[in-house]
């Protein structure tokens, strides 16, 4: 037999073996939509997973910055003081030494160190023609600072020199205190003598010009850029005159001994809130410590004391931290778990989609395995590029040194959105077991139980102390309460949309009816609704609502803790000794917004005889008793009815009825008694009853007597010059200072910064609401910034309103950052929870075209059609809303005797949250409407395309 070989025919060339086409790519390009919404919804997850983190962060490193940088250089500085040693060689290198240490978790401000040599004390400038307020001489102090020519301009005369061992001491001044005091280029400051009795003088050689009076070199230094007006029992006016570094050993003589400092300003832009504990425990050893002990080897100063208030406000912003933590917690929390449901939602949905694929890759033999593998590869395909641009996008946004947090987030998102199909695939390939209701109890009732026992737990410990960090359990409880809100719901609502159904059926309408009949059943071969839409809207609700009672909480005790401290909306006193200006109380009457007022007359230096106690010291109030009772009223402390302070006209004999307070009555009793006024005369007074507190003093436990004035003046009229006067009502502070301004007698109005200090200063002496409440830690008012010109207030004079209080209260970082990423947070639940129930009809999608294709074939109409649509989808969602509003109310009731809100507020208020409807209701009702409008409009788009198809392709089930 003849081969192709023998005949040298050409053989043909083998086929090749075939290859099955890539799994991946096959199904990518079979259902590309799927997979780019499946891309689409991991990316916005990894994306919103990654960047909670990092803004938190952020935004903790942000307020710490502010609150640190609004305190002043002088509290957020190391200050280093010595005993002089006369070389000033030996005060650079001391202040190379300690600018060079090294430290771990902060840094020293490039500027460098502020040092010198100042005198301890002070001494008077006896000269005539010195300015003299309340005729105390002006005070001079003597310093030698390094870097001053830099940082000033010579505009007359020279720069002191050594001068002589006996005579005056040569200084230069500022000209800004050369012209506040009165001194002149060449004037002998006349000091007193000394405690030998030779005389103290010094010789003015030089003026000279601040380049920058707001520079930070100056804080904490005896005013060498301009005079300083100081205020206790007098004003006066200070300033600091300016010594040669080689004439120092005569500063030691004129303020009785003389001190070395190093003032090293600490960079507060490079602090991090995460290492705050660690800085503080290096601030800390420059105090007392290891780092202390080297400091003193290292300088040959065994004398050498390092002093700061750093640590101070480290605890300070650590416990505000801790008190806004909560906030900025629980709205992410809530965010997470609806990102968790409408995960858990899409993978249901991928699963249903291809359950007949998987099905049949069963049936033909496939290995559970094998499947699982690929599925795996075809989500980290879909999944894994868009979670690492999602990453990379927030890490080039949000730039901040810690990514731990944000990493392990994107990767658990990651992960939840990779693994979601597969684990439902092998779920859906393993042999179904019969249905059990028990296993369904039995986990309702561990959510139960371990709700409860949080709830407890919180109820009994209470919130965390400050310090400690964040409080994981105030955070999951309201969650586990929405958990445990979203079964119980799950387990009613069948029952109730049944009996609603029942009730439509009974009514001549089709659509009602069969819409809440499928709302109480499941779809898809399913025994009951899906769950996961229920919990989505409840934990979107629950959070949102309770977040939103603790904001609102917030203000409204921002609100009154500021009324209560200020004594009402507006508060004007006048200096120690001082009365209001003539014509003050018509004109301040009569400005825009003023609702009511009232004039008082106030004295501490009041004295109560004719007890057993002896001679009692009291704050006596005389007031207008229906103005000041509707105030009293208004403000919510101390209210009375006027008519018991009502009294005739009697002679000076006849006592005025009176109202004590609470601790002052229990330790006299009700006699009668003498009020010895200041200026010696006494007034009779009788007890018409007891107060806890009044409007114009804000400490509770202040012995006081509140008089009427119409008796009172009676009989002495100089009680009719009021000294305070309150108001409530929408009052413009800068209206109200300056009219102030125009009023006050013309040596007061000089509007200047150095006012605003002795204005702060006086309020040490004037009653309780001159003091508003300040944030936490806020500095002495000697540090606070001054006053522009507008906001000036007169010399001695204090005018505040509760709105610019509050204001100032509400102006925190801290609290802005957490509110901000509290309401992004409400903002992504709330359209996660749309987007769950939006798969949740996707879900159910084909049987419901199928249903409505059947009748339309019975003559249901297009728009009854969508009404089904609506009517079916509505009562689920409106329900759960309405179910998350009354878990977020229940969550405030039982976890808000815990919550201490007096961090947030930024004053101490009361301890406890109370449920208010308003919040939780305006979170009800826009998520409802959210959802309702999503439902609609996916029901007029999809609807009616759905039918259609579903009509032209025939019913194939």
């Amino acid at each position: 037999m003849t081969t192709p070989a023998d005949t040298g025919t050409p053989r043909p060339a083998p086929r090749p073996e075939h290859r099955p086409a890539p799994w991946v790519r096959t199904r990518l390009r079979t259902a590309p939509l799927a997979a780019a919404l499946m891309a689409a919804l991991a990316f916005v997850t990894v994306l919103l997973a990654a960047a909670f983190p990092r803004a938190v962060d952020r935004g903790t490193d942000d307020a710490l910055r502010e609150f640190l940088h609004d305190r002043g250089p002088s509290w957020t500085s190391l200050l280093a003081t010595g005993r002089h040693q006369y070389d000033a060689a030996d005060l650079d290198r001391v202040a190379a030494k300690l600018a060079s240490y090294p430290n771990e978790t902060f840094r020293f401000a490039a500027s460098g160190p502020v040092y010198g040599t100042r005198s301890n004390k002070s001494r008077p400038m006896l000269n005539t023609g010195y300015a003299r307020p309340d005729e105390v001489p002006p005070q001079l102090d003597l310093v030698s600072l390094h870097g001053l020519t830099d940082r000033v301009t010579l505009v007359a005369g020279q720069w002191p020199g050594a001068g002589g061992g006996d005579g005056p001491v040569p200084i230069a001044i500022s000209k800004a205190a050369a012209d506040t005091i009165g001194m002149h280029l060449g004037d002998l400051v006349d000091a007193g003598s000394s405690l030998t009795g030779e005389p103290v003088r010094a010789d003015v050689v030089g003026v000279y010009v601040a380049n920058d009076p707001d520079d930070p070199y100056w804080v904490g230094l005896p005013c060498p850029e301009r005079a300083c007006r100081e205020a206790t029992a007098k004003v006066k006016w200070r300033t600091g005159g300016v010594v040669s570094p080689d004439a120092t050993d005569r500063i030691a003589p004129w303020g009785g001994g003389a001190t070395d400092f190093w003032r090293l300003p600490v960079d507060t832009a490079a602090l991090r809130a995460d290492q705050l504990d660690r800085t503080k425990e290096e601030i800390s050893s420059y105090l007392a410590g290891s780092t202390a002990l080297r400091l003193t080897a290292l300088t040959g100063r065994e004398d050498l004391r390092v002093g700061s208030e750093l640590p101070e406000l480290f605890g300070q912003a650590v416990a505000r931290r801790d008190a806004a933590a909560p906030l900025a917690a629980v709205g992410p929390a809530g965010l997470a778990g609806v990102a968790v449901v409408v995960l858990c939602l899409a993978a249901g949905l991928a699963g249903d989609r291809r359950h007949g694929e998987l099905a049949l890759l069963q049936a033909r033999g496939g290995s559970r395995g094998g499947v699982v593998r690929r599925l795996l590869g075809e989500g980290a395909v879909t999944v894994v590029p868009a979670a690492v641009v999602a990453t990379g996008l927030v890490w080039w946004w949000l730039p901040t040194p810690r990514w731990w947090g944000s990493m392990v987030a994107a990767l658990v998102v990651l992960l939840l959105a990779a693994l979601g199909l597969p684990v439902r695939a092998a779920l859906l390939w393993s042999a179904r077991r019969a249905p059990g209701g028990w296993r369904r109890l039995v986990g309702e009732l561990v959510v139960g139980a371990v709700t409860v026992a949080a709830v407890l737990e919180v109820r009994r410990r209470g919130v965390v102390p400050p310090g400690d960090g964040l409080d994981p359990l105030l955070v999951a409880a309201p969650l586990l309460l929405a958990l445990t809100g979203g079964l119980v719901l799950a387990r009613v609502q069948p029952v109730l949309v049944g009996l609603l159904a029942r009730a439509a059926g009974r009514g001549s309408g089709v659509v009602g009816f069969l819409g809440l009949a499928r709302a109480a059943r499941g779809s898809g071969g399913r025994p009951r609704p899906s769950v996961l839409p229920v919990f989505a809207l409840m934990l979107a609700v629950t959070t949102a609502g309770f977040g939103a009672t603790v904001l609102d909480a917030v203000d409204r005790g921002r609100a009154q803790a500021v009324r209560s401290a200020v004594g009402g909306d507006a508060v004007v006193g006048a200096p120690t000794g001082a009365v209001l200006p003539p014509g003050f109380l018509t004109a301040a009457g009569a400005l825009p917004g003023v609702r009511t007022a009232t004039a008082v007359w106030w004295d501490n230096d009041v004295f109560l005889l004719g007890s057993d106690a002896g001679p009692i010291r009291v704050s006596t109030l005389v007031v207008d008793p229906r103005t000041y009772a509707e105030l009293s009223r208004s403000v919510g402390r101390g209210a009375f009815d006027p008519a018991v302070l009502a009294g005739d006209d009697g002679g000076i004999d006849t006592p005025v009825p009176a109202l004590f307070s609470t601790e002052l009555a229990r330790r006299i009793g009700d006699g009668g008694y003498r009020l010895r006024m200041p200026n010696g005369w006494e007034l009779l007074a009788k007890s018409a009853g007891t107060l806890d507190g009044t409007p114009a003093l804000e400490s509770s436990t202040r012995r006081f007597v509140v008089l009427p004035a119409g008796p009172s003046t009676a009989r002495f009229p100089e009680l009719k010059r009021a000294n305070l006067w309150f108001a409530t009502g929408d009052i413009d502070e800068r209206q109200l200072k300056g009219l102030m301004r125009e009023l006050a007698p013309v040596g007061l109005r000089d509007g200047s910064p150095e006012g605003a200090a002795v204005s702060a200063s006086a309020s040490a002496s004037t009653p309780g609401p001159t003091a508003a409440p300040s944030p936490s830690g806020a500095a002495p008012a000697a540090q606070a910034p001054a006053e522009s010109d507008v906001d000036a207030v007169p010399t001695g004079y204090l005018v505040r309103t509760s709105a610019a209080r509050s204001a100032e209260l509400a102006n925190d970082p801290l609290q802005h950052s957490a509110a901000r990423l509290f309401w992004a947070a409400v903002i992504g639940a709330a359209g996660f929870a749309l987007l769950a129930v939006l798969l949740t009809l996707l879900r159910a999608a084909p049987e419901r075209a199928a249903v409505l294709a059947r009748l339309r074939t019975m003559g249901l109409r297009p728009r009854q059609g969508l009404a089904l649509i609506v009517a079916e989808t509505l009562p689920q969602t409106l329900v759960a809303a309405v179910g998350g509003g009354a878990v977020a109310w229940i969550a405030v009731a039982l976890l808000g005797p815990a919550i201490d809100l007096s961090a947030l507020v930024g004053a101490p208020v009361p301890t406890g949250l109370r449920p208010a409807l308003l919040p939780v209701l305006f979170q009800v009702l826009g998520l409802a409407a959210l959802v309702t409008a999503g439902v609609l409009a996916e029901a007029l788009i999809s609807g009616r395309r759905q039918i259609s198809t579903e009509l032209r392709a025939g019913d194939q089930r």
